[in-house]
Protein backbone atom coordinates (compact mmCIF):
# COMPACT_ATOMS: atom_id res chain seq x y z
CA UNK A 1 0.00 0.00 0.00
CA UNK A 2 2.97 2.70 1.00
CA UNK A 3 5.09 1.92 -2.13
CA UNK A 4 1.35 2.69 -4.45
CA UNK A 5 1.22 5.64 -2.95
CA UNK A 6 5.01 6.25 -2.98
CA UNK A 7 4.55 5.56 -7.21
CA UNK A 8 1.98 8.12 -7.36
CA UNK A 9 3.41 10.77 -4.91
CA UNK A 10 6.51 10.30 -7.52
CA UNK A 11 3.93 10.50 -10.72
CA UNK A 12 2.29 13.75 -9.51
CA UNK A 13 5.39 15.16 -8.76
CA UNK A 14 6.96 14.29 -12.03
CA UNK A 15 3.89 15.82 -13.91
CA UNK A 16 4.56 18.83 -11.47
CA UNK A 17 8.14 19.09 -12.52
CA UNK A 18 7.37 18.16 -15.89
CA UNK A 19 5.18 21.41 -15.99
CA UNK A 20 7.24 23.62 -14.49
CA UNK A 21 10.73 23.18 -15.72
CA UNK A 22 11.18 24.45 -19.55
CA UNK A 23 14.18 24.72 -21.56
CA UNK A 24 15.34 28.05 -23.23
CA UNK A 25 17.00 27.49 -26.69
CA UNK A 26 19.94 30.42 -27.87
CA UNK A 27 17.71 30.65 -31.08
CA UNK A 28 14.59 31.35 -28.99
CA UNK A 29 13.29 34.29 -26.83
CA UNK A 30 10.44 33.28 -24.03
CA UNK A 31 7.52 34.78 -22.83
CA UNK A 32 5.98 33.50 -18.91
CA UNK A 33 2.32 34.06 -18.96
CA UNK A 34 -0.16 33.69 -16.52
CA UNK A 35 -3.85 34.54 -17.15
CA UNK A 36 -2.83 36.62 -20.76
CA UNK A 37 -0.68 38.73 -18.48
CA UNK A 38 3.21 38.17 -18.58
CA UNK A 39 4.80 37.60 -15.33
CA UNK A 40 8.59 37.01 -16.82
CA UNK A 41 11.10 37.01 -20.03
CA UNK A 42 13.69 34.96 -20.40
CA UNK A 43 16.31 35.84 -22.58
CA UNK A 44 19.01 33.94 -22.30
CA UNK A 45 19.25 30.18 -22.93
CA UNK A 46 19.34 27.38 -20.39
CA UNK A 47 16.62 25.53 -17.58
CA UNK A 48 14.21 27.56 -16.17
CA UNK A 49 11.05 27.10 -13.88
CA UNK A 50 7.56 28.37 -14.17
CA UNK A 51 4.17 27.68 -11.99
CA UNK A 52 2.92 24.81 -13.13
CA UNK A 53 -0.43 24.59 -14.79
CA UNK A 54 -1.25 28.10 -14.07
CA UNK A 55 1.80 29.74 -16.11
CA UNK A 56 2.40 29.21 -20.01
CA UNK A 57 5.14 29.25 -22.14
CA UNK A 58 5.20 31.56 -25.26
CA UNK A 59 8.36 30.86 -27.44
CA UNK A 60 9.50 33.55 -30.31
CA UNK A 61 12.10 33.16 -32.59
CA UNK A 62 15.37 34.86 -31.46
CA UNK A 63 16.98 34.63 -35.64
CA UNK A 64 16.92 37.01 -38.05
CA UNK A 65 12.53 37.10 -39.78
CA UNK A 66 11.51 37.45 -43.25
CA UNK A 67 8.75 38.98 -44.74
CA UNK A 68 7.29 38.60 -48.06
CA UNK A 69 5.58 41.31 -49.09
CA UNK A 70 2.51 40.60 -51.50
CA UNK A 71 3.64 41.89 -54.51
CA UNK A 72 1.83 45.17 -56.05
CA UNK A 73 1.24 47.48 -58.49
CA UNK A 74 2.81 51.02 -57.60
CA UNK A 75 2.23 54.26 -59.27
CA UNK A 76 6.01 56.14 -60.19
CA UNK A 77 6.75 59.92 -60.09
CA UNK A 78 4.94 59.67 -64.27
CA UNK A 79 1.94 57.55 -63.25
CA UNK A 80 3.50 54.66 -64.46
CA UNK A 81 2.88 51.69 -62.73
CA UNK A 82 5.53 49.23 -61.63
CA UNK A 83 4.87 46.21 -60.13
CA UNK A 84 7.07 45.89 -57.00
CA UNK A 85 7.92 42.37 -55.29
CA UNK A 86 10.02 43.22 -51.70
CA UNK A 87 10.79 41.49 -48.56
CA UNK A 88 11.23 42.89 -44.93
CA UNK A 89 13.69 41.77 -42.56
CA UNK A 90 13.24 42.02 -38.90
CA UNK A 91 14.56 41.19 -35.47
CA UNK A 92 12.60 41.03 -32.34
CA UNK A 93 14.36 43.00 -29.84
CA UNK A 94 16.18 40.89 -27.30
CA UNK A 95 14.75 42.89 -24.34
CA UNK A 96 12.11 42.52 -21.60
CA UNK A 97 10.71 46.03 -23.18
CA UNK A 98 11.41 44.77 -26.70
CA UNK A 99 9.60 41.48 -25.97
CA UNK A 100 6.84 42.86 -24.30
CA UNK A 101 6.19 45.63 -26.62
CA UNK A 102 6.23 42.77 -29.56
CA UNK A 103 3.81 40.72 -27.37
CA UNK A 104 1.40 43.17 -26.76
CA UNK A 105 1.11 45.25 -30.22
CA UNK A 106 1.66 42.55 -32.51
CA UNK A 107 0.61 38.93 -30.51
CA UNK A 108 2.50 36.63 -32.74
CA UNK A 109 4.71 36.28 -35.53
CA UNK A 110 1.72 35.84 -38.11
CA UNK A 111 0.29 39.03 -36.57
CA UNK A 112 3.96 40.59 -37.12
CA UNK A 113 3.98 39.51 -40.91
CA UNK A 114 0.66 41.58 -41.32
CA UNK A 115 1.40 44.89 -39.94
CA UNK A 116 4.96 44.74 -40.95
CA UNK A 117 4.16 44.26 -44.43
CA UNK A 118 1.26 47.02 -44.58
CA UNK A 119 3.79 49.30 -43.13
CA UNK A 120 6.24 48.51 -45.52
CA UNK A 121 3.81 48.80 -48.73
CA UNK A 122 3.11 52.28 -47.75
CA UNK A 123 6.02 53.43 -47.48
CA UNK A 124 7.33 51.70 -50.71
CA UNK A 125 3.95 53.75 -52.15
CA UNK A 126 5.27 56.88 -50.83
CA UNK A 127 8.85 56.66 -51.93
CA UNK A 128 8.23 54.67 -55.44
CA UNK A 129 5.60 58.08 -56.50
CA UNK A 130 8.41 60.47 -55.84
CA UNK A 131 10.90 58.44 -58.04
CA UNK A 132 11.20 58.22 -61.76
CA UNK A 133 10.81 54.47 -63.36
CA UNK A 134 14.77 54.27 -63.87
CA UNK A 135 15.51 55.39 -59.92
CA UNK A 136 13.40 52.21 -59.05
CA UNK A 137 14.71 49.82 -61.17
CA UNK A 138 17.88 50.98 -60.50
CA UNK A 139 19.05 51.27 -63.98
CA UNK A 140 18.52 53.00 -67.54
CA UNK A 141 16.67 49.94 -69.82
CA UNK A 142 17.50 50.39 -73.30
CA UNK A 143 15.55 48.35 -75.96
CA UNK A 144 17.46 46.47 -78.41
CA UNK A 145 16.55 46.05 -82.10
CA UNK A 146 16.19 42.29 -81.86
CA UNK A 147 13.48 42.85 -78.45
CA UNK A 148 16.03 42.33 -75.82
CA UNK A 149 16.75 44.45 -72.98
CA UNK A 150 19.98 46.27 -71.35
CA UNK A 151 19.83 47.78 -67.96
CA UNK A 152 22.64 50.06 -67.12
CA UNK A 153 23.17 50.62 -63.54
CA UNK A 154 22.43 54.29 -62.38
CA UNK A 155 24.72 55.21 -59.22
CA UNK A 156 24.17 58.19 -56.53
CA UNK A 157 26.04 61.46 -55.80
CA UNK A 158 27.96 58.99 -53.16
CA UNK A 159 28.89 56.50 -55.92
CA UNK A 160 26.49 53.70 -54.06
CA UNK A 161 23.38 52.03 -55.98
CA UNK A 162 20.25 54.25 -56.45
CA UNK A 163 18.82 51.13 -55.48
CA UNK A 164 20.57 51.14 -52.54
CA UNK A 165 19.61 54.73 -51.75
CA UNK A 166 15.76 53.71 -52.32
CA UNK A 167 16.48 50.64 -49.92
CA UNK A 168 17.85 52.74 -46.91
CA UNK A 169 15.43 55.37 -47.26
CA UNK A 170 12.46 52.78 -47.11
CA UNK A 171 14.36 50.83 -44.07
CA UNK A 172 14.72 54.12 -42.09
CA UNK A 173 10.94 54.95 -42.81
CA UNK A 174 9.72 51.39 -42.05
CA UNK A 175 12.07 51.23 -38.81
CA UNK A 176 10.42 54.35 -37.81
CA UNK A 177 7.06 53.72 -37.91
CA UNK A 178 7.68 50.56 -36.24
CA UNK A 179 8.80 52.45 -33.30
CA UNK A 180 6.15 54.95 -33.66
CA UNK A 181 3.62 51.87 -32.72
CA UNK A 182 5.57 50.03 -30.50
CA UNK A 183 5.90 46.71 -32.33
CA UNK A 184 9.53 46.17 -30.56
CA UNK A 185 11.37 45.00 -33.61
CA UNK A 186 15.02 46.31 -35.59
CA UNK A 187 14.21 46.34 -38.95
CA UNK A 188 17.33 44.97 -40.81
CA UNK A 189 16.34 46.08 -44.12
CA UNK A 190 13.64 45.90 -47.11
CA UNK A 191 14.61 45.36 -50.15
CA UNK A 192 13.18 44.76 -54.14
CA UNK A 193 13.26 41.37 -55.09
CA UNK A 194 11.71 42.34 -58.83
CA UNK A 195 10.34 45.89 -60.29
CA UNK A 196 8.81 45.36 -63.76
CA UNK A 197 5.71 46.82 -65.60
CA UNK A 198 2.24 44.73 -65.34
CA UNK A 199 2.23 41.82 -67.79
CA UNK A 200 -0.93 43.91 -68.86
CA UNK A 201 0.93 47.38 -70.28
CA UNK A 202 4.53 45.21 -70.72
CA UNK A 203 3.57 44.71 -74.64
CA UNK A 204 2.81 48.86 -74.83
CA UNK A 205 5.52 50.08 -72.90
CA UNK A 206 8.04 48.02 -75.29
CA UNK A 207 6.48 48.90 -77.87
CA UNK A 208 6.44 52.46 -76.46
CA UNK A 209 10.43 53.14 -75.98
CA UNK A 210 10.85 51.73 -79.25
CA UNK A 211 8.57 54.23 -80.61
CA UNK A 212 11.09 56.51 -78.54
CA UNK A 213 14.43 55.09 -79.76
CA UNK A 214 13.08 55.57 -83.18
CA UNK A 215 12.77 58.89 -83.14
CA UNK A 216 16.02 59.61 -80.88
CA UNK A 217 17.85 57.57 -83.82
CA UNK A 218 15.99 59.52 -86.53
CA UNK A 219 16.99 62.65 -85.14
CA UNK A 220 20.68 61.56 -84.42
CA UNK A 221 20.86 60.99 -88.07
CA UNK A 222 19.39 63.35 -89.35
CA UNK A 223 22.19 65.60 -87.21
CA UNK A 224 24.43 63.36 -89.24
CA UNK A 225 23.44 63.98 -92.07
CA UNK A 226 23.81 67.74 -91.50
CA UNK A 227 27.26 67.53 -90.47
CA UNK A 228 27.77 65.39 -93.01
CA UNK A 229 27.08 68.13 -95.57
CA UNK A 230 28.62 70.83 -94.14
CA UNK A 231 31.85 69.26 -93.61
CA UNK A 232 31.59 67.84 -97.43
CA UNK A 233 31.06 71.41 -98.54
CA UNK A 234 34.07 72.96 -96.26
CA UNK A 235 36.10 70.19 -98.41
CA UNK A 236 34.75 71.25 -101.52
CA UNK A 237 35.19 74.78 -100.90
CA UNK A 238 39.07 74.05 -99.58
CA UNK A 239 39.57 72.04 -102.79
CA UNK A 240 38.12 74.76 -104.98
CA UNK A 241 40.74 77.60 -103.02
CA UNK A 242 43.73 74.61 -103.30
CA UNK A 243 42.89 73.68 -107.38
CA UNK A 244 42.69 78.03 -108.04
CA UNK A 245 45.93 78.05 -106.31
CA UNK A 246 47.72 75.84 -108.08
CA UNK A 247 46.40 76.72 -111.44
CA UNK A 248 47.54 80.41 -110.13
CA UNK A 249 51.12 79.31 -109.11
CA UNK A 250 51.26 76.73 -112.67
CA UNK A 251 50.01 79.44 -114.77
CA UNK A 252 52.97 82.28 -112.86
CA UNK A 253 55.52 79.72 -113.46
CA UNK A 254 54.79 78.52 -117.26
CA UNK A 255 54.49 82.43 -117.97
CA UNK A 256 57.87 82.64 -116.45
CA UNK A 257 59.30 79.18 -118.34
CA UNK A 258 57.85 80.94 -121.53
CA UNK A 259 59.46 84.38 -120.50
CA UNK A 260 63.06 82.86 -119.33
CA UNK A 261 62.88 80.81 -122.94
CA UNK A 262 62.13 83.35 -124.73
CA UNK A 263 65.28 85.39 -123.47
CA UNK A 264 67.22 82.55 -124.31
CA UNK A 265 66.27 82.37 -127.57
CA UNK A 266 66.51 85.82 -128.24
CA UNK A 267 70.16 85.64 -126.71
CA UNK A 268 71.07 82.91 -128.86
CA UNK A 269 69.53 84.78 -131.86
CA UNK A 270 71.57 87.90 -131.03
CA UNK A 271 74.98 85.39 -130.19
CA UNK A 272 74.37 83.57 -133.57
CA UNK A 273 71.56 84.49 -136.08
CA UNK A 274 73.00 81.90 -138.50
CA UNK A 275 73.36 78.99 -136.75
CA UNK A 276 70.36 79.81 -135.49
CA UNK A 277 68.37 79.61 -138.96
CA UNK A 278 70.75 76.59 -139.89
CA UNK A 279 68.91 74.54 -137.17
CA UNK A 280 65.50 75.82 -137.64
CA UNK A 281 65.89 74.34 -140.96
CA UNK A 282 67.38 71.06 -140.22
CA UNK A 283 64.34 70.92 -138.00
CA UNK A 284 61.85 71.70 -140.96
CA UNK A 285 63.66 69.06 -143.83
CA UNK A 286 63.01 66.38 -140.26
CA UNK A 287 59.62 67.34 -140.23
CA UNK A 288 58.85 67.75 -144.21
CA UNK A 289 60.98 65.20 -145.80
CA UNK A 290 60.71 61.41 -146.31
CA UNK A 291 62.67 58.78 -147.54
CA UNK A 292 60.21 59.13 -150.84
CA UNK A 293 59.48 63.01 -150.41
CA UNK A 294 60.05 65.17 -153.80
CA UNK A 295 60.63 68.99 -153.39
CA UNK A 296 59.43 71.63 -156.02
CA UNK A 297 61.41 74.15 -154.38
CA UNK A 298 62.28 78.25 -156.51
CA UNK A 299 65.69 78.40 -156.94
CA UNK A 300 65.32 81.31 -154.41
CA UNK A 301 63.81 79.78 -151.62
CA UNK A 302 65.29 79.85 -147.68
CA UNK A 303 64.55 76.66 -147.50
CA UNK A 304 66.43 75.40 -150.41
CA UNK A 305 69.82 77.38 -149.95
CA UNK A 306 71.21 75.03 -147.02
CA UNK A 307 70.55 71.94 -149.75
CA UNK A 308 72.71 73.89 -151.70
CA UNK A 309 75.79 74.33 -149.92
CA UNK A 310 76.47 74.07 -145.97
CA UNK A 311 76.89 77.66 -145.23
CA UNK A 312 73.15 78.72 -147.41
CA UNK A 313 74.96 81.18 -149.81
CA UNK A 314 75.32 79.43 -152.23
CA UNK A 315 77.89 79.84 -154.49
Amino acid sequence: MISKLLLIVLAIAAVVLWQAAYKVDETELVLVTQFGEIRAVETSPGLQFKVPFVQQVTRLDKRVLRVDVQPAGFPDKESQFLEIDAYVRYKIQPTELGIQNFRESLLTETGARDKISQIAIASLRAEVGNRLREQIIGGRITVNPDGTRTVTAILAPDGSSIREQLTRIVTASVQAQADAQGFGIDIIDVRIKRADFPESIVESVYTRMRSERQVQAERLRAEGEQQFLTKTAEVDKAVENIAASADETSNRLRGDGEAEAIRILAEALEADADLFAFRRSLQAYATILGSQSTLVLSANSPLFQFLQTPDGLGE
